[in-house]
């Protein structure tokens, strides 16, 4: 697979069959176009996450503003719009944003650091106390299918349910929540799909002024009068203990309102289009409930809602045989480690029994994600209140459209009808 690139589109429909090429003939393929290493086989990608001083998360910040180059980008029109608006809608420098501590982006000791800040508002105590919220807003979305109205899995569900939950969490208004939608659409999209093609175009720039200025209106405002939120929890400073600037609390939330949302919706998305697809799959977990947390798991390593990290080697390395250079970008294929037949056996395979432990969905290390215990928790909710639902219904349309990126994958529409 020698023209494989993942920033390539006409790979994004279906990356397996350039996945499986790779893990045979190319396990540390050099992409033509963005230069970047492909590692693609489980042991190897194991071996990149596991080595956070030769291989840095920085490569996580670069790639999505510079296309894995640091500072940034050249000056242009669009640039110079972005350069002039920075302060005077978000009342920040500009220049302080690349170089502000940043969770998916730091390595250890920083890392760390910011992980012990921040993992006060995901202690297990904490996000089960969310499950009684959790499925009463499934309970509620559901109204629609369960009176016989056009109901779409993605939007009807999916999308509501993180939004409303992480709006609950950080204590934000009702009425925002379809701007934070609207907000992380536009930053998946623009950073990571068909966007990126002018990466500081003015509707993508505006839209991501307008989500950091209302943050940063948040983040002051919890500043002066803490509450019982999860804003609140990670602006508490501890004695001797070091304190987020508004820039990286800003950042932390940005990064957890589109991540928590994406890949929690992107779960649940693939889970529902799995059980379609393998109608005896969603027989066996129909016939047993207890199924439900496996299921899960076999939605997350079959269709890994985020499909690639990156990753810069900080000096000379070797990966599957091949030679890495110093400052090289390495794309860590999660998608294809989850597909390798050298870990899973008939990996394109999809087995609600299937023993699915080690699988690399979350990641894993220093950066395993730190929302994986509330995305289980809603996924789990949702399939154990729709599967009993889905015996009697399929997809109102063949056509399938996924979300417009590189880096995560999930139908955009999963319309229901009664089945014929």
């Amino acid at each position: 697979m020698r023209n494989y690139d993942p920033f390539a589109p006409e790979f994004w429909s279906d990356p397996y069959p350039a996945y499986r090429a790779l893990r045979d003939h190319a396990p540390g393929h050099r992409a033509p176009g963005s230069g970047a290493y492909c590692i693609s086989r489980y042991e190897d990608v194991l071996a990149v996450l596991k080595q956070p001083e030769t291989f840095s998360s920085r490569a996580m910040f670069t790639v999505l503003l510079n296309n894995g180059k640091e500072g940034f980008p050249p000056l242009n029109w669009d640039v110079a719009r972005f350069l002039l608006l920075f302060p005077l809608r978000t009342r920040m420098n500009p220049f302080a944003f690349p170089k502000a501590r940043n969770l998916i982006a730091e390595d250890p000791p920083v890392h760390g650091t910011l992980r012990g800040l921040v993992n006060r508002g995901f202690t297990p105590r904490r996000i089960a106390a969310w499950e009684p919220r959790v499925r009463a807003v499934v309970a509620e979305q559901l109204g629609k299918l369960r009176r016989g109205e056009p109901f779409d899995v993605v939007e009807d569900l999916a999308v509501p349910l993180p939004v409303t939950i992480i709006a609950e969490m950080i204590g934000v208004e009702p009425e925002r929540r379809q701007d934070f939608k609207r907000w992380s659409t536009a930053l998946i999209e623009g950073a990571t799909g068909a966007g990126r093609a002018r990466p500081f175009a003015p509707a993508f720039v505006d839209s991501v002024l307008e989500f950091m200025a209302y943050l940063r209106s948040v983040v002051r405002s919890r500043r002066r009068a803490p509450g019982d939120d999860l804003i609140s929890a990670i602006l508490a400073q501890e004695p001797g203990g070091s304190a987020l600037s508004d820039m990286e609390a800003l950042g932390f939330v940005q990064l957890l309102l589109v991540a928590g949302n994406e890949t929690t919706t992107n779960l649940i998305g693939n889970a529902v289009q799995a059980l379609l697809d393998h109608r005896d799959q969603l027989e066996r977990v129909r016939r047993d409930p207890s199924l439900v947390p496996n299921l899960v798991e076999e939605a997350l390593r079959y269709e890994a809602p985020v499909q690639i990290v990156f990753r810069t080697a900080t000096r000379d390395a070797e990966v599957a045989g091949t030679p890495i250079p110093a400052g090289s970008l390495v794309a860590v294929l999660l998608g294809s480690a989850n597909r390798d037949e050298r870990r899973f056996e008939d990996p394109d395979r999809f087995d609600v029994a299937r023993e699915t432990r080690g699988h690399l969905a979350f990641g894993f290390g220093e950066h395993f994600c730190l929302g994986s215990a509330l995305a289980r928790l809603e996924a789990s909710a949702v399939l154990e209140a729709l599967v009993p639902e889905l015996a009697d219904l399929e997809r109102a349309s063949a056509q399938r459209e996924l979300v417009d990126s590189f880096l995560v994958r999930g139908p955009r529409h999963l319309e229901l009808r009664k089945a014929a």
